[in-house]
């Protein structure tokens, strides 16, 4: 089986074991998910099965867009409501003269310090390892850019807590928790994330995506259904349909010409036997006419998934 699953991640659980518990459901054998969501966090991850698995790094490396709710004058060892608090005083709700002076301030490239509850590596070891151990090693800044950043006040906590909302479309490698810190701190008060919902990943929204309890309680027939095509990871990709010969020679790793524009990322097409169909070969990009081959499906994922 080939293709992307939309997942919409439950709170609590691990991307590595929404992802296990799919590919069980689905029977699939080769799968890997498009980047982690924290346990706390919810929301869309892709899941890929078997040739999409080959296009899984440009969902990586595209940009997310986040929900989250902060509450105010609490700070928290982890950034997070898992963290001990460490800091804690009073916050009045910010002015909107405050909001939009925070929002400019944290809106294009900035720098941020990677928190240590999290999975970057250092010697070979991630961060959080050193920080369940009791030790905090030193970290370097590093740029990230918020191309679009919302503030508004949010619903007060069952305790009485003042709360701020931030939705923020974000670069890959931005830390929303350390965003949230940071804007806490620089509204004077503190804060730390209670809640962390991803809306959307490059151009798959939340509103597209399905939950593990939809997927186990479909018949098992009808679960690959909810499964969009390998070439649902290649928007934004320029496309280019080779005819019969030079499919069979790109396949092979074989660079082709044709009067094609250069292009970075291209999603390369064949007709299928019959014509009816046209079937993804892999992708490539273009310079000075030449079509050269980068990631490639395999004749037999191809002929599984016209036969599927």
């Amino acid at each position: 089986m080939h293709g992307v699953l939309l997942l919409d991640k439950p709170r609590g659980l691990s991307s590595n074991n929404a992802l296990q518990k799919a590919k069980w459901l689905l029977r699939a054998e080769k799968a890997g998910h498009t980047g982690t969501l924290d346990p706390l966090a919810t929301g869309v991850l892709p899941l890929c099965f078997g040739a999409a698995t080959k296009f899984s790094q440009l969902q990586l490396d595209a940009d997310k867009t986040y929900e989250a709710l902060a509450v105010l004058g609490v700070r928290t060892s982890t950034g997070d409501a898992e963290g001990e608090v460490i800091a804690s005083g009073p916050a009045e709700l910010p002015t909107p003269e405050q909001l939009e002076a925070v929002r400019r301030q944290f809106t294009g490239v900035i720098r941020q310090l990677p928190p240590m509850h999290s999975a970057l590596k250092k010697d070979g070891k991630a961060l959080y390892e050193y920080a369940r151990a009791g030790q905090e090693v030193e970290r370097e800044p590093r740029e990230v850019t918020i191309f679009e950043l919302q503030l508004s006040p949010g619903e007060p906590t069952e305790q009485g807590q003042t709360t701020l909302r931030i939705v923020a479309r974000v670069s890959k490698g931005t830390y929303i928790r350390t965003l949230g810190e940071d804007i806490g701190l620089a509204l004077g008060c503190g804060a730390y994330l209670a809640s962390l919902r991803r809306l959307a990943t490059g151009h798959f929204d939340v509103a597209q995506c399905t939950t593990l309890e939809a997927l186990e309680a479909l018949p098992e027939g009808e679960r690959l259904g909810l499964l969009q095509p390998p070439q649902a990871l290649l928007a934004g990709h320029e496309l280019v349909t080779l005819g019969e010969d030079d499919a069979g020679r790109f396949l092979s790793g074989l660079r082709r010409r044709g009067p094609w524009a250069d292009a970075e990322q291209v999603a390369v097409f064949a007709p299928s036997a019959g014509g009816e169909r046209r079937v993804l070969l892999g992708t490539g990009h273009i310079k000075a006419g030449e079509l050269i081959p980068g990631r490639l499906l395999s004749p037999i994922e191809i002929q599984q998934i016209l036969s599927s």
